[in-house]
């Protein structure tokens, strides 16, 4: 008992080879679109200090503290110059931008911790800074210029502070 299978005609192949092309075409045009539509992978940020705690006894080094600059002055590029200056000094680099509606004439900090060993420190570079108790509006400690500050280098500052009690202070991320 055999059985004899008929070969399709020339149009039924045709038309069979269509509908296969044509269903791979619908597929491939289902996932482009959902692949085009799919949100790209985020690029994450990382931060620009994280809170890391020095021990009382141990030493708080300029590479251990992030320092952001705002000017507060009508100068244009006051304040990255002087971020670049803490930069070449051996401080992270925090953020920088105006300030203009702050009232700083020379040069002023802006911390809720002013004996914070970190403040000491940025403060060694800053002869005559005003160290005002307020919320600093960057990352680590915050330093505002103002359009007497005028200078074209940091002052001769401490290398390293020796810190007194447990504390925290804004590093830069390691890694």
């Amino acid at each position: 008992m055999s059985q004899s299978t008929t070969p399709l005609s020339q149009g039924a192949r045709t038309a069979l080879t269509l509908a296969v092309l044509c269903l791979l075409l619908v597929v491939a045009a289902i996932w482009g679109w959902s692949a085009t539509t799919k949100p790209l992978p985020a690029k994450v940020d990382s931060p620009i200090c994280v809170t890391t705690p020095v021990s009382a006894g141990s030493d708080l080094y300029r590479q251990q503290v992030t320092v952001s600059v705002y000017n507060a002055g009508q100068r244009d590029g006051l304040a990255g110059r002087t971020m670049q200056l803490f930069v070449d000094a051996g401080f992270s680099e925090g953020t920088s931008g105006n300030a203009r509606s702050a009232k700083v004439r020379r040069v002023a900090i802006w911390t809720t911790e002013p004996e914070s060993p970190a403040v000491q420190l940025v403060a060694s570079y800053l002869p005559g800074v005003e160290i005002e108790r307020r919320d600093g509006i960057g990352a680590g400690v915050t330093v505002l210029v103002g359009d007497d500050f005028g200078s074209t280098k940091l002052a001769a500052g401490e290398q390293s502070v020796t810190v007194q009690s447990d504390t925290e202070v804004c590093s830069p991320p390691v890694g």
